[in-house]
């Protein structure tokens, strides 16, 4: 059970802002195309966290030309190169899977302030 506990720590990202539900975060994420290797920037709202230590995930979604995409990152994956917070959100929900049927001004989230 220590070598597990020992693995998990080496592998976890030790610069790693906090990122809270509501936020709106710009993910930059490594993606190869055949020997190329380039970063792609996907900015969003993060509507949901699981998990915890290294198995840590958050569902970011965004609006792309009138359809929602979503998207879940593990945080300490080796593609994640580095995560901004845009804007801190505030919201009295855990899981902000209700953003989901809205649309336009009603799928805002208050900011922080």
């Amino acid at each position: 059970m220590d070598l597990i506990k020992e693995l998990n720590k080496q592998q976890l990202e030790k610069e790693m802002p906090t990122v809270q539900i509501g936020d709106t975060v710009r993910m930059h994420v490594k993606v190869t195309e055949g020997s190329r290797e380039r970063i792609q920037i996907f900015e969003g709202t993060v509507i949901a966290k699981k998990h915890g230590g290294i198995e840590e995930s958050i569902t970011v979604r965004r609006i792309s030309y009138g359809i929602g995409v979503e998207k879940v990152f593990p945080v300490h994956s080796p593609s994640i190169d580095k995560i901004e917070v845009v804007r801190g959100g505030s919201v009295r929900r855990a899981k902000l899977y209700y953003l989901r049927d809205r649309v336009g001004k009603g799928a805002k989230v208050k900011e922080k302030l």
